[in-house]
């Protein structure tokens, strides 16, 4: 028997069954590996910096083969992956991943870096994109001028999105200037950025699931009710989708680049082509029940396996 065992962190505050059946679904997996997978709330353990508290933390994952880090916490990821790099504990995926992928403006900031130098055949397309400039949640923004630079770049309507938010609900769009002021306004001190709107991916995008550096599954999402976003949240459909090598090759690369080890990376058509061919986000613990719904691909299935495959590595090499 391999013994391997591990725990998924969790958010202690994200407890609706949106949430929960994922945690449930992977578990169910490790079952079939015969791994175990217990799950550990991010409350229930804390960010401490006293030694007292990290000998409770370690006796926490005492035993554990790896950890899958299921939470945005990126404090509590941080010690603990300091922790689990001390013990030899796999750690998936790494806290600087989950952190860049959280960060829609250091996601784009992070492929950004990766472009420059290289030739335009060889860099990952990126929807163009301005970082608001930093204010104060208290003070947020009693200067719109900079705006006027975003409006001589941009055409509208004009993507707003705030840097941190899932299933498209913090993605707004200004059709003209009062519009845009109002939401930014709105957001206040919130961390923001502004895209270019791409017009011929209006509410059709293809989301690619990634686990190990391959295409675990793909699905074409559209929206039918007049919504520029294709997210399932906001209502679009979702239909099997199979992917052209250009189209696995960004995606897997765009994973690489970040450090996935999986994760979904999402893509906007450039034209009426037919192809998708333009990063649009990066998602580090994407919700997968969709498209395994939609694809009949047991992706939690596939993630697990993957963790093993490594532990077994892992264990082989020392």
């Amino acid at each position: 028997m391999d013994n391997i065992k591990g725990h998924i962190i969790t958010n202690s505050f994200l407890n609706t069954k949106k949430y929960t059946e994922h945690y449930e679904w992977l578990k169910a997996s490790a079952s079939k590996y015969s791994a175990g997978l217990e799950v550990l709330e991010n409350a229930d353990i804390l960010c401490s910096y006293s030694s007292s508290w990290e000998e409770k933390l370690s006796s926490a994952i005492d035993g554990d083969s790896f950890i899958l880090y299921w939470d945005k916490d990126i404090r509590l990821g941080r010690q603990l992956e300091a922790l689990c790099r001390q013990r030899g504990i796999l750690f998936f995926n790494s806290i600087e991943t989950v952190a860049v992928c959280d960060d829609k403006s250091l996601t784009y900031q992070k492929l950004w870096e990766w472009n420059q130098g290289k030739e335009e055949s060889l860099r990952i397309p990126l929807v163009p994109t301005i970082t608001a400039p930093m204010t104060y949640s208290n003070i947020g923004y009693t200067d719109l001028n900079f705006l006027d630079k975003i409006t001589e770049e941009f055409s509208f309507p004009i993507v707003v999105k705030e840097c941190f938010g899932s299933f498209g609900m913090q993605v707004y769009l200004a059709e003209n200037r009062r519009q845009l002021e109002e939401i930014v306004l709105k957001l206040g001190g919130t961390p923001h950025i502004y895209q270019k709107f791409i017009k011929e991916s209006s509410g059709r995008d293809v989301r690619l699931q990634i686990v190990g550096g391959k295409v675990a599954a793909a699905m074409y999402r559209y929206s039918s009710n007049g919504d520029f976003r294709a997210n399932v949240t906001t209502g679009a459909h979702t239909k099997p989708y199979k992917p052209s090598d250009s189209e696995c090759m960004l995606a897997i690369k765009t994973a690489g680049i970040l450090g996935l080890d999986f994760g979904s990376v999402d893509l906007l058509f450039p034209d009426n082509n037919g192809r998708a061919g333009i990063v649009c986000e990066v998602n580090s613990n994407a919700h997968f029940k969709s498209i395994s719904d939609c694809t009949g691909v047991n992706v939690a299935d596939k993630i697990i396996d993957y963790i093993i495959s490594q532990v077994r590595l892992n264990r082989s090499s020392i």
